[in-house]
């Protein structure tokens, strides 16, 4: 369990340091979730994990790409569980949960607004930044209903066109009226009725 920004950051640069001696080239991941919110001082609450929503690759143009991080690479895998060693922490502390978003798309513009911290030469971090979280934690309320998720969107305060384009992002990921019901009650419950109403 990570407490806070502190306790994470300490975590990734142990991390870096194992990937130091492991990773023949180095790794970029795009982090999203509550280590994210807590390393960008966004949300302060503890958490449990880093998830990793994909591995960022670049090709000699400079161009970025998205992979799923699903399964995490040999190398990845052996330092993270020797930090789960040295730090008594789960054998899950890094997952690759959220990563299946990435067959649906991501935010236009993600990479533009998330903030880059290097963890050593062979680890540098994308976390995602408060306006794709805001649309990552409206598309989980929605789907996993009250809870951290809905705690988080709540804390980031967003605004009525933020939530309009996390909702309209969200229903690129589930297309069924029913889900569109529940978006739609979610923002009513939220108080943001005018939001619901263009849905």
């Amino acid at each position: 369990m990570f407490q806070d920004q502190k306790d994470v950051e300490t975590i990734l640069s142990a991390l870096g340091e194992q990937l130091k001696a492991l990773a023949e080239e180095p790794l970029e991941l795009l982090v999203c979730g509550g280590s994210a919110l807590s390393v960008l001082g966004l949300v302060q609450r503890a958490t449990r994990d880093v998830d990793i929503l994909a591995y960022v690759k670049r090709n000699k143009a400079g161009n970025i790409s998205f992979i799923k991080a699903e399964p995490l690479s040999a190398e990845l895998v052996t330092a993270a569980g020797k930090v789960a060693r040295d730090f008594n922490l789960p054998e899950d502390w890094l997952n690759a949960g959220p990563t299946s978003a990435i067959d649906f798309g991501l935010p236009d513009g993600l990479m533009e607004r998330a903030k880059t911290r290097e963890f050593g030469p062979k680890l540098t971090i994308h976390f995602l930044g408060r306006y794709d979280q805001i649309h990552f934690k409206l598309y989980a309320s929605a789907d996993q209903g009250a809870g951290r998720h809905f705690d988080d969107l709540l804390a980031l305060n967003p605004t009525p066109d933020e939530l309009e384009q996390a909702a309209r992002w969200s229903m690129t990921h589930d297309v069924s009226s029913e889900y569109r019901q529940i978006l739609k009650e979610l923002l009513n419950h939220m108080g943001y009725r005018d939001v619901a109403k263009k849905l």
